[in-house]
């Protein structure tokens, strides 16, 4: 088993009313990352999430596209230390 990472991403673009939230946990369960997603009051989503260092790259690179009708601007991304849920919620 590889080592575990967290890391917090802020998403900023037209990332609400897009199913992203949805999008990101069905693609963090598909790689086997732990967190949640949730929407921020300006207009930005916060993502935490913690999983293996290949799956982490590989989400992180999902997250700066989105899902189809998601236009993403930037991706700010900070390490993090939490405890994760059981599985990926979205908030």
């Amino acid at each position: 088993m590889s080592a575990q990472i967290g890391r917090c991403y802020r998403i900023v673009g037209r990332v609400q009313g897009v199913y992203f939230r949805g999008s990101a946990r069905c693609e963090a369960l598909r790689l086997g990352i732990r967190g949640w997603a949730q929407n921020l009051a300006d207009g930005s989503v916060e993502v935490h999430a913690c999983g293996a260092a290949d799956a982490m790259l590989e989400f992180e690179s999902w997250l700066g596209r989105g899902p189809r009708h998601a236009e993403v601007h930037h991706v700010e991304s900070t390490e993090a230390n939490f405890v994760p849920p059981k599985a990926f919620e979205v908030r």
